[in-house]
């Protein structure tokens, strides 16, 4: 890994933890020059430098070898103002509210507040790639997963991988009301 990208890792982290360059040369032991020209990849650090910045950091020294970009993805969405999106493969009547959108290196997370109309009907054909947490929020249903069914109420969780097909098959009270969040790898 080069110096540019190691330099650039502890930045990012002093960063992250508010910790000023001073502040890190003082409970490193090292000077606060050095570590600037470590942030800037104008030198390689010993094995040595880089354990104590990574103590002081509190990360373990691999950590500093991380291969990703540096991000700082954030996703405020104020109450009300979800994004009403029409889903492919949903099912009618399923309200589907985005509620943010990060990518992060190469995971996707979305997670949706999912109404359903008076009109909604069963789906249990639901299927994609990822990782699904569903938590309820309001209704009773029975949900199937694969050849499984269970009873979930409001304050109910599930977490499953959802390339295996899922859905509501039935309703037991209504309104029903829950948040769904998707996780997903994109390459």
């Amino acid at each position: 890994m080069s110096a540019t990208r190691i330099g650039a890792q502890v930045r990012a982290l002093r960063v992250a933890t508010d910790v000023s360059g001073g502040a890190l040369a003082q409970a490193s032991g090292i000077s606060a020059s050095m570590i600037s020209r470590i942030e800037r990849g104008l030198v390689s650090p010993s094995v040595d430098t880089l354990d104590r910045l990574a103590e002081s950091l509190r990360v373990p020294v691999s950590r500093l070898f991380a291969e990703r970009e540096i991000r700082a993805d954030f996703c405020h969405v104020p109450a009300g103002c979800g994004l009403v999106v029409d889903r492919s493969g949903a099912a009618l009547d399923y309200r589907h509210e985005l509620l943010g959108h990060l990518l992060s290196g190469h995971i996707l997370v979305e997670p949706h507040l999912v109404t359903l109309l008076p009109s909604a009907e069963p789906f249990v054909t639901s299927q994609h790639h990822g990782v699904k947490f569903l938590y309820f929020l309001s209704g009773e249903v029975t949900y199937r997963y694969g050849s499984k069914t269970v009873s979930v109420r409001a304050g109910d969780s599930l977490l499953f991988d959802a390339n295996v097909q899922h859905g509501i098959e039935a309703f037991q009270h209504q309104p029903v009301s829950y948040l769904s969040v998707v996780l997903a790898r994109r390459d």
